[in-house]
């Protein structure tokens, strides 16, 4: 390759030309100019210079004529002015991370770490709730729904509790005054108005003739009227009773004679109005199987009249003919008790009924008298 060249025009004297110049020798070549170039067969070295030259021509002029000269086709780059050009540093390898995940498979070696798919992966989103996705509340983050409802469901349960109890304020139900169940039961002040005796009449009983009024004469008290009641109305409890002496067809009144028989039925029904009578209903009669005395009684449950009912019947022994049953009937709050007592002379010729005759009769004559008692 040849390279331009400044040579002194022949003669010696004059502007300096450009020259073709051979392929400069190897070595340290400093610059092109140094190298020998020849005009006319002389050979001249570009280490001369013009002593004296104010503006040298050569390396440090500020305007080289050739090299960058945009009218140089075949100018050269510059080589550095010293020495050959050193070489580049060597790269710095990456530091690696000890914490680091390992990248994906094919990574190459220092390469950054692609960053963590989540759980969609591929490019689906996230499902809620997910890693990764942003926590309530975050900055950017949609706001959570559904507060606002909570808040209105809990105002209105506290509304309709507030609201429930101010009813349940007015109707009393926290009161401390009780309730009486009675079921339509209705206080009568003669009991005996509405007291069944046909079951008796159909074992052929009937009541005693009535032979007083049961007020005090000049000569005494008179006996007592037939049949007898009584009726109160008290703050905690309506009560009634009555009673009726009967006597069998045929039978004998005289005192002392051997034909005696006397019977009464006395029913009494109370309607308690501050306090339920259930708890201790069934224990007041069953008590009766308990006595510690030389009587003793048999209770038995009933079914089919009011809520409960119990039969009790004393076990008579001995040389005297009497009866004595206990019919005792709850329904709701209201308690009801008929009781047989009979007395019949052992030489008489009136059959006294068994205790199974007397039981059927008192019950049927509670069915009809309390469904009378009913308002």
């Amino acid at each position: 390759m040849r390279r331009p060249c400044l040579c002194p025009s022949p003669g010696g004297a004059g502007p300096f030309v450009v020259a073709a110049t051979a392929e400069p020798p190897p070595g340290n070549v400093l610059d092109p100019l140094r190298a020998g170039c020849s005009t006319g067969g002389v050979r001249y070295s570009a280490a001369m210079s013009n002593t004296g030259d104010q503006n040298p021509p050569f390396p440090g002029d500020q305007h080289p004529p050739f090299a960058g000269d945009q009218h140089a086709p075949y100018s050269a780059p510059q080589p550095p002015a010293y020495g050959p050009a050193p070489a580049p540093p060597p790269p710095v390898p990456a530091q690696q991370n000890p914490y680091a995940q390992p990248g994906p498979q094919g990574a190459p070696p220092g390469a950054p770490p692609a960053p963590p798919q989540g759980p969609g992966g591929y490019g689906y989103p996230a499902p809620a709730g997910a890693y990764g996705a942003a926590p309530s509340g975050a900055p950017g983050a949609t706001p959570a729904r559904g507060v606002s409802g909570w808040l209105w469901a809990v105002g209105g349960a506290v509304a309709a509790t507030a609201i429930g109890a101010s009813v349940l304020f007015a109707t009393g139900a926290f009161s401390s005054e009780p309730h009486p169940v009675l079921k339509g039961y209705a206080f009568r002040n003669d009991l005996c108005a509405v007291t069944s005796l046909t079951p008796f009449e159909n074992a052929h009983y009937k009541a005693k003739p009535s032979t007083g009024t049961g007020s005090t004469g000049a000569s005494g008290p008179s006996s007592p009227p037939n049949p007898q009641h009584s009726g109160s109305q008290m703050g905690s409890m309506d009560s009634m009773w009555c009673n009726v002496a009967l006597t069998p067809d045929g039978a004998g009144t005289g005192t002392g004679t051997s034909d005696y028989s006397s019977s009464w039925v006395y029913s009494a029904a109370s309607l308690h109005k501050k306090t339920d009578p259930a708890p201790e209903f069934a224990d007041l009669y069953r008590a009766y199987e308990t006595q510690q005395t030389s009587t003793t009684y048999k209770v038995e449950p009933v079914s089919g009249i009011g809520d409960e009912a119990f039969l009790v019947t004393r076990n008579d022994s001995g040389a005297l003919n009497s009866s004595y049953v206990i019919l005792a009937v709850r329904d709701g709050w209201m308690t009801y008790q008929t009781t047989w007592s009979s007395y019949t002379a052992g030489s008489s010729s009136v059959k006294p009924p068994t205790p199974s005759e007397i039981a059927t009769m008192l019950e049927s004559s509670a069915r009809e008298t309390l469904s009378r008692l009913h308002g």
